[in-house]
């Protein structure tokens, strides 16, 4: 299916970004200072029916849970984009159909 306009044309540009977001994890990370040591911990904490649970990092893990919790942030924010660019869309489709039928109907007189 071809694009029609200009605000399609980004959509899809868009939602092609989608399969590049990679693997992703909902949640943030949080560092966790011991009082009684040098020791930092670092859990995952996420919102499961309202309430925060938290799950511990390895320390070999840290980077990469770092890179998926980016990678959730800019999914949100991809996801976000297409829909406004679809909402543009639906807003946009009666003015359109009104204006081709303008067009058509100066055409035809002609």
């Amino acid at each position: 299916m071809r694009p029609t306009n200009r605000l399609e044309t980004r959509r899809n540009a868009a939602v092609k970004r989608l399969a590049r977001v990679g693997p992703f994890v909902m949640g943030t990370l949080v560092r966790i200072k011991h009082p009684t040591c040098k020791h930092v911990a670092h859990r995952l904490t996420f919102k499961v029916r309202g309430k925060t649970r938290a799950v511990y990092v390895p320390v070999d893990l840290i980077k990469e849970v770092t890179q998926w919790t980016r990678n959730y942030r800019n999914l949100k924010v991809l996801l976000r984009l297409i829909n406004r660019r679809s909402l543009a869309i639906i807003h946009r489709h009666v003015p359109l159909k009104r204006a081709a039928l303008r067009r058509n109907a100066r055409l035809s007189r002609t």
